[in-house]
């Protein structure tokens, strides 16, 4: 399952990140979004994501919250 699917104010925990692209990794990796972290998505809009990790409040794209899989 991935963010796409999450429950909006429900807490989830990384299992794994879904690409290929080292970039994106590591774009993640610096917002603290990686294996074993806890991730809220607080919002699901037309494109985007809102999700809380750790102590912030951040957007993803949907392609960025398809790769997160929890």
């Amino acid at each position: 399952m991935s963010l796409l699917d999450a429950n909006v104010g429900e807490e989830y925990i990384v299992k794994n990140i879904l690409t290929d692209d080292e970039e994106l990794k590591s774009f993640l990796f610096s917002l603290g979004c990686y294996s074993g972290e806890a991730v809220t998505v607080l919002l699901h809009q037309r494109g985007n994501c809102v999700v809380s990790v750790k102590e912030g409040r951040y957007s993803i794209d949907n392609e960025l919250a398809q790769a997160v899989l929890i």
